[in-house]
């Protein structure tokens, strides 16, 4: 990502009704290339899809939003382990831009990580974002794990559908105050709530 990308880390209560106007249209944007479904939790000017973030990193450039990544601590338990983490979402880098910036968008995010006190970062991606994903982790940043399925919530309730689902994601997990040793083992993660 270009260097004169500019980093704006906020708390949510932070953001303007503007803000969100152009986050709603900067996610409408980048999802809506892989599917009208994934633009639709965008609906109604939201700027959010499932859990809403507690803090964000917005790059901005000459053209507006170039990138977002989203925050938010919370328990979530592997195997039978509880565990604090800050989960990562939300995820986006304008189209032009692709390739260059989830490493970007992580950089930007861990001192906020660091100052939470949390012992990992957790998130989960498509496996169809596998190479992506991996290209970063090759930084030694982060590491993917495979074989896990996780349990959420769904975002809003359906009557005709079930409260949660289970997916084979891949799970992204970065070390803050532990080592990757320390993660505990299992095969199941419940996130307690929807995804960011």
């Amino acid at each position: 990502m270009s260097s004169n990308v500019q980093w704006k880390l906020c708390w949510e209560n932070e953001l303007e009704r503007s803000d969100h106007s152009e986050l709603n249209e900067f996610f409408k944007k980048t999802y809506g290339p892989t599917g009208a479904f994934h633009t639709k939790p965008f609906e109604g000017g939201r700027s959010w899809a499932g859990a809403r973030p507690e803090r964000r990193a917005i790059g901005y450039d000459s053209r507006g939003i170039a990138s977002h990544m989203g925050l938010l601590r919370r328990f979530i338990k592997v195997g039978e382990t509880d565990l604090a983490v800050a989960e990562l979402g939300l995820y986006g880098v304008r189209p032009d831009l692709e390739r260059m910036g989830i490493g970007h968008s992580v950089s930007a995010l861990f001192p906020t990580l660091q100052e939470l006190g949390v012992p990992f970062a957790f998130g989960t991606v498509r496996h169809a974002m596998r190479s992506h994903v991996e290209r970063y982790a090759r930084t030694g940043m982060l590491s993917v794990l495979t074989g896990v399925s996780v349990r959420s919530t769904l975002p809003d309730f359906h009557p005709y559908m079930p409260p949660i689902r289970t997916e084979d994601l891949l799970v992204l997990v970065i070390p803050i105050g532990r080592t990757m040793s320390e993660w505990p083992s299992g095969t199941l993660i419940e996130r307690n709530g929807p995804e960011l």
